[in-house]
């Protein structure tokens, strides 16, 4: 199909978090009904980085911190009723040399006048020998998702980094581990003083001024890591059994290469206070084009600028279609519906999709149907971003199949049991038999067809 004969979407805006959903809300309440292209694999998962925080506390209006998650639920929600159309699924194709720009998602072809590139940033690792080896054994980059393992319960474990990030993983895996390292390359944190207030008074942190890790070591897990002091000559064996990183990011912006003005560093260049870029109807918005402030809020508020900035060019170029509303306000959100801890009394044998070790049991050791089973922990944004995919698929299948959440905390014996080295992990089982593990956000696609095959 030709880009003739295609619809041509006013704007099309191509990643999530506060950014995306932001840009969202302002373009569809200008009547543009934008399509937002959230991402899922590449580059991290929709929602962005606040996906794996726990509370927020400096976002205005949430006195009292808001869950990260939670946040972009509300952001998601908002763009959403305003008449933003979402696909999640990742970009896969940018193409902004010739007009229409064209987005390729899942093999489709989307053509547009404007475009909102809200990519994000990805976390950064430290490239050691054996990284691989030891990447969800006792390494990870998410200690607000993995914090729960089994494995790290007393244990010793260390953080790699000095900012925001780091201080709040720091403290917050000292409800997991026995003790904490902070491992900060530089004599000083680049935290704020009240996080750093916090991270000095808390007993169970040790920090350790200009220290890098120079080496891992371990057989299944983690056991061990080697550190460098400077000034020291001899390098000091740790004994930890989690290592996390929080060690700074690199923006996504792979598919604009050779299209679009970048740094050296790879963020989007943009005229000075201003979203747009190096080519006419594209705008940039969040960390994508943000190398110095890098807050949920300031990404909002480029996303709000980057959405005034499209529609004001659309209209100055006679591109916008604006569309009528059947109501000046749309229906208030529904609250997603909370599903209650199996027991005796509320199993259902016939649900697709139920909660805690009650039905677990009962499923894994009554039912001939494929068995997915979650496991899950409540601080988990990836968690929250498959969830749904999954309640999808099994939706599809029409009760061929069923799905069990696990909550890693709640059931840590389990958990353990099942040899979980990090959420969200997902397992399939018929008859009792494991078919399947997997580990982090997959496409709904790889659970389809592995249910399928069984069910077949």
């Amino acid at each position: 199909m030709s880009a003739l004969s295609a619809k041509i979407e006013n704007l099309v805006i191509i990643g999530s978090g506060p950014a995306g959903y932001t840009a969202g809300i302002y373009a569809a309440r200008a009547n543009l009904k934008p399509l937002l292209i959230t991402g899922f694999q590449r580059g991290g998962i929709p929602g962005g980085q606040l996906m794996t925080t726990t509370f927020v506390e400096n976002f205005p209006g949430f006195p009292n911190g808001v869950k990260g998650p939670e946040l972009m639920d509300l952001l998601k929600a908002q763009a959403v009723r305003w008449g933003t159309e979402l696909i999640e699924a990742d970009a896969d194709e940018i193409d902004i040399t010739q007009r229409p720009f064209q987005v390729t998602v899942e093999g489709k072809k989307i053509f547009s006048h404007s475009t909102i590139i809200a990519t994000g940033a990805r976390a950064n690792r430290l490239k050691l020998p054996n990284e691989e080896i030891f990447w969800s054994n006792g390494i990870s980059a998410c200690a607000i998702c993995d914090g729960a393992t089994p494995q790290f319960l007393k244990e010793e474990l260390a953080v790699v980094g000095g900012g925001d990030s780091a201080c709040e993983e720091a403290i917050y895996l000292t409800k997991y581990g026995s003790h904490v390292h902070l491992l900060v390359r530089s004599n000083r944190l680049k935290a704020s003083a009240a996080l750093a207030d916090r991270l000095n008074k808390n007993t169970n942190i040790s920090i350790h001024w200009e220290t890098e890790v120079v080496g891992i070591d371990g057989k299944d897990w983690l056991s061990s890591i080697l550190i460098k002091t400077k000034g020291e000559q001899l390098h000091k064996k740790l004994k930890i059994k989690g290592l996390f990183y929080a060690i700074g990011h690199t923006p996504n912006t792979e598919l604009l290469k050779n299209q679009l003005n970048l740094d050296s560093n790879g963020y989007i260049i943009t005229n000075p206070g201003k979203p747009s870029t190096s080519i006419e109807g594209v705008f940039a918005a969040g960390d994508v084009a943000d190398s110095e402030w890098r807050q949920g809020v300031t990404a909002a508020g480029s996303g709000c600028k980057a959405a005034l900035s499209a529609e004001r060019w659309l209209t100055m170029n006679n591109l916008s279609r604006l569309i009528t509303r059947s109501s000046e306000t749309p229906k208030r959100s529904k609250t997603e519906e909370k599903i209650p801890t199996s027991n005796k009394e509320n199993y259902n044998p016939k649900a697709i999709w139920q909660k805690g070790n009650y039905a677990l049991r009962k499923l894994y050791h009554e039912s001939n149907s494929p068995l997915l089973v979650i496991f899950t922990s409540k601080t988990c944004g990836p968690c929250h971003v498959l969830k749904p995919q999954i309640k999808r698929v099994l939706e599809e299948l029409e009760g061929k199949a069923h799905g069990i959440e696990i909550d890693i905390e709640k059931d840590f014996e389990i958990a353990k049991q099942a040899g979980i080295k990090g959420t969200p992990t997902v397992q399939l089982f018929l008859n009792k038999s494991l078919k399947e593990e997997w580990m982090g956000v997959k496409q709904r696609s790889v659970f389809l067809n592995a249910l399928n095959k069984l069910i077949a």
